[in-house]
Order: structure tokens, then sequence, then C-alpha cells
């Protein structure tokens, strides 16, 4: 589409001129003589290039007007009387630029553009604030449950404290996000979010990762290299899945939450640090508590605002609302050409036991969405994970034909392996057992190695 200018001139023989210049350089071009005219013709206007001296109204009170009708609306003003007052005034008053008569023809489009580009990236810039708001405001999470409301109210109360908070919840409950609003409704919001996934680093890593290292510290450490915590200097450190650090690393984590205070690996200067801690976890830690393999003192550290995330299927409530919220949402980024989902395919939602969470529920729209070849989503269309299958009330087998309890065990814990890949921390999770745990029993199978 072609900008629009408006052009403010009183003077017949100038106002044509610029308006077939204008022409020439493919802009649309709206003509007043008078900034009374002007005014019933600002709202279609991309800029304005209005003269200073106008009868009647002067191009300066033109200009307050139009910043008052439409303050995003670049206004270019002419003037022949043109003195470093005259401009600052102008400028003070919210120009976008100044023109001094006589003025070059190639120079007044050279003008007009400079303006229509700074407008755009203006319109750009705060267009991606706006959809960063969007994204992370607490209240877009979508969950009308009373579970999810006291949720966003106990978000809306500590985003902004400085306390500790420690999400808990299944895998895929949207504790993620939930750190991420907590963040953005916060103090730090302009500062780094930084987020850790600890089954992510490998423990011989993890020291490094967490709070960097000095030049020879250990081979290959060719420089000095920051650490999470600092890149996260006062903004928010997330800590996803804070069950399954080492007990070492326990340890630094407490100094750091206690003192605000550690070293480099390395190094044996203390350095100073600002970071709110939030933490996430799908285990229990106070089963990990009787086990010993989290510490109390770090427990009660990180569990000052505790935040439970109920699973999906607590509150089912909120099905609904999140099927059409990923409708709209995955639709638009994949560019379907599905706009709603039916009643039918609603129930169908409702009626699934979601071990996956919102996450698998998202999956689910989004595999469905590509398999759709209609404007509605509807229960055919839906593609459910296969569920388990149900065992039949005449087996009355207990444990499979022929296996002990403890070979039983072991055939499950080289699956949980095999389905990892190799990464026990990912293995721990699907086994519902710390990393600890895990490995002791690999331990006494001979496996740890």
């Amino acid at each position: 589409m072609k900008n629009r200018i408006l052009v403010v001139e009183d003077e017949e023989k100038l106002r044509r001129v610029i308006e077939l210049q204008l022409a020439a350089s493919g802009f649309d071009v709206d003509k007043a003589a008078t900034a009374e005219d002007a005014i019933k013709l600002v709202d279609r206007a991309d800029l304005v290039l209005t003269d200073l001296k106008l009868p009647n109204m002067d191009g300066l009170a033109l200009l307050g007007l139009i910043r008052r009708q439409n303050a995003q609306t670049p206004v270019v003003i002419m003037t022949a009387f043109g003195s470093i007052e005259t401009a600052v005034e102008a400028m003070k008053a919210g120009a976008t630029d100044f023109l001094l008569k006589p003025f070059s023809l190639d120079h007044l489009t050279q003008v007009v553009q400079k303006a229509l580009e700074v407008r755009k990236l203006r319109d750009e810039n705060r267009e991606l604030r706006a959809e960063l708001g969007r994204r992370y405001e607490f209240d877009n999470i979508v969950g009308r449950s009373e579970p999810m409301q006291e949720i966003f109210n106990a978000i809306e109360r500590v985003a902004p404290t400085r306390a500790t908070v420690l999400l808990a919840g299944e895998s895929g409950v949207g504790k993620d996000l939930i750190a991420r609003a907590i963040h953005f409704h916060s103090p730090r919001r302009d500062r780094p979010m930084v987020k850790i996934n600890c089954t992510a680093i490998p423990e011989n890593l993890m020291e490094s990762e967490l709070f960097g290292y000095e030049k020879g510290a250990f081979t290959g450490a060719n420089t000095s290299k920051p650490g999470k915590f600092e890149q996260a200097d006062t903004g928010t450190v997330f800590l996803d899945e804070i069950g399954d650090v080492p007990a070492n690393i326990q340890v630094k984590l407490l100094r750091i939450l206690q003192e605000r205070e550690f070293e480099r690996l390395g190094s044996n200067v203390t350095r100073r640090i600002d970071v709110r801690v939030i933490a996430a976890t799908n285990q229990d830690l106070r089963a990990a508590l009787e086990q010993g393999t989290f510490r109390e003192d770090l427990y009660y550290r990180l569990n000052v605002v505790p935040l439970n995330i109920p699973p999906l299927r607590e509150r089912k409530q909120d099905i609904p609302f999140l099927a059409r919220h990923f409708v709209r949402k995955l639709a638009l980024d994949m560019g379907s050409r599905v706009e709603s989902i039916t009643e039918p395919a609603i129930a169908k939602l409702m009626d699934y036991h979601w071990p996956g969470n919102v996450r698998e529920l998202e999956n689910v729209i989004e595999r469905s969405l590509v398999m759709c070849s209609g404007a509605e989503l509807d229960a055919a269309d839906i593609r459910l994970g296969d569920a388990p299958r149900s065992r039949s009330q005449n087996d009355t087998r207990f444990l499979p034909e022929g296996m002990s309890l403890d070979a039983y065990e072991q055939e499950i814990i080289r699956e949980a392996l095999r389905r990892a890949e190799g990464n026990k921390s990912q293995a721990a999770r699907l086994l519902g057992l710390t990393r600890n745990a895990l490995r002791y029993r690999l331990a006494q199978m001979g496996l740890e190695s």
C-alpha cells in the first residue's frame, strides 16, 4: 500500500508543486489550504506536511491538535521564517522534522521518506512490546478454574517481591510460563531472566556452568567465563528440575540464597550477586528429604513461597478454553484454514485423562490441525495419543510369566534408560525417582558405570 501524505499549504502554486513531486515519488496525496480543512483529513494520513504560517490557525496549533487526535502521525513543519528558536519550538511540540523554505524537491522527498521510516520502526517496536506483554502476562495464561485463579492471585501478590518461589507440578502443567509471568510482573522485568535446566547439564559441568570459571581452572579453560548466575545479575534465575541437582551443587546454591555470594571455579575471589531465584520441580522433594538426596536447609530456603500447579485432569473445566486458545494460536502460526473447534471435539478432549497435561493438549491440537481438511476441528479430527491398555479382569497374573520382582524391576529400569537414550536424569523422571535413587539401583544391578 502507498503511504498517504497530507499537504497543508495556503499558497496554491507551491501546494501543487509539492503534490506533483510526492505523487511522482510514489505517494498518495491529500491537500488542504487551512488547518481547519486539514483536521478533517488527518485520520487517513500517514504523514502531515504543513506550513508554519497559515490563515487563522497556524502550523504549531495544528500540530498540537494532531498530537491530541493521533499521537503516532509524524508531522513535518515547513516555513520561510526559519530560525533556531522556531525549529526548537516545533520539535518540542512534537514535530518529526523541520524544512526551511526554499527547499529542493529532492530534499523534501528525503525528509518525508525518513519520517515514514522512523514511524514504521516505532510501530514495529510498539507491536513487539505489546506482543511480549501479551505472551507473558499472567492473566493471559489460560485457566478459568478455581485452582488456576488461585495461582494467578498468588502470582500477583508474589511478583513485586524478591521472595524465592518453588513451583511444583507434573511435567507439562506450565511451570515455565508461570515463572516467566512472575518475572515479567516484577520490578526486574527489564533485567535478564536466565533459565537453567538442571537435568540438561552433565553433573561434572554443572558447577562451571552455574558459577563460571577462571582461565586455567581445568584443561581447556583457555579464558575466564561467567556462569549463569552472573549473567542473571540484577535479574531472575529460573532453576528448572531443581530436584536433580547433585549434593555438592546444593551446598553452593544454599550459599547463594543465604549470603548472595559465590566463587568461580578456580578462583579465590568472592563475588556478590543480586538475583531472584524461582525453582521448579516435578518430584516430591519431601520424599527426597527422607531419602537424604536433597538438603533440608536448601529445601526450606527454596520453599519460601510454594505454588503447586494442578494437573490438567484436576481442572478439566479449563480444557474448552485451552483448546480454543490453541486452535486460534496454532492455526495462525501454521497457516491453517481451521477457524474453530466443535462441541463434540471439546467433549472428546474432556473425556481424555491427559497424562502429559497442557503440553500434551497443545500437541494434540497441533497434530489434529495438520490432519484436518475443513474449517472446523471436529471430534473425528482429534488425534489423541494411544491410551494404555487396560488389563483383562480374567487375568490373574500379577507379574509377567516366569519373571521375579527383581527381574521385573530391572527390566523396567533398562527400558527407561533405552527410552531416555542413556540419560539418567531423564530415565529417573520416567520412573518417578531421583537421579541418586536411580544410581543406587543401577549400582545394585552393576550398571552404574
